[in-house]
């Protein structure tokens, strides 16, 4: 019997450090920003396509953040409602003297 290590032998310590650590995987919090991978399809009206955009800002914040954005959004599709009724229409017909309306 002898007293010398096989070449082919590796110490436990240098093994130990030759292999991959194991990842970690974070621990699950229900208040962590998520997104909610809402598909969000363009109107065509630039002003509220911008503001369905703005909703994906709440994809990258805490519940606590929503509020802000939500209100934001609410505010600018109600801008945009309020610009389609101040945009003029087409003229009223001229009235013709002595016709009833």
């Amino acid at each position: 019997m002898s007293d010398t290590v096989p070449e082919t032998e590796i110490p436990v310590q240098e093994a130990a450090a030759e292999q991959p650590a194991e990842a970690v995987e974070p621990e699950y919090d229900p208040a962590a920003p998520a997104p909610l991978d809402v598909p969000r399809t363009p109107t065509g009206d630039a002003a509220v396509d911008a503001q369905l955009e703005r909703l994906g800002d709440t994809d990258h914040l805490a519940t606590d953040g929503h509020l802000e954005v939500y209100e934001d959004v609410h505010r600018g599709l109600r801008d945009a409602l309020t610009a389609l009724d101040a945009r003029p229409g087409p003229p009223a017909p001229p009235s013709m003297p002595g016709m009833r309306s």
